[in-house]
C-alpha cells in the first residue's frame, strides 16, 4: 500500500471517527465516543509509522545527490539543507545563524 493510499484511508477514518464522536456524544454514549476517538488516534499513529518507514522516492534520492554534490563543492551542509527545506515549504526558523554584515 502506497503512502498516498495510507493517507487517504487515514483521512477517511478520521472523518468518520470525528462524526462518530459527535453523534455518540449527542446521544450521550460516552463509551462509543471514546471508542471512535481511540480508533481515530490509532489511525493517526498508523499514518505516522507508515510515513516514517516509507522508502525514499526517486525525487528524494535526487535531492540527496544534489545536496552531496554541493557539499562536496564546498557549500555548508546546514545552509544547503535549510535552502532545500525552504524550497520544499517545510522551513523552520533559520537553523543557520546569519552572518554579520561588514560596514
Amino acid at each position: 500500500m502506497s503512502a498516498r493510499t495510507v493517507r487517504a484511508v487515514v483521512v477517511a477514518v478520521c472523518a468518520a471517527g470525528v462524526a462518530g464522536m459527535i453523534v455518540a456524544s449527542v446521544a450521550e454514549r460516552n463509551g462509543a465516543a471514546l471508542t471512535f476517538g481511540l480508533v481515530t488516534a490509532a489511525a493517526v499513529a498508523c499514518l505516522i509509522v507508515a510515513t516514517a518507514v516509507a522508502p525514499p522516492t526517486p525525487r528524494s534520492d535526487r535531492v540527496e545527490a544534489l545536496v552531496a554534490e554541493l557539499v562536496a563543492g564546498g557549500a555548508d551542509e546546514r545552509t544547503v539543507r535549510a535552502l532545500v527545506a525552504e524550497a520544499a515549504g517545510r522551513s523552520r526558523p533559520p537553523a543557520v545563524p546569519s552572518k554579520p554584515t561588514e560596514t
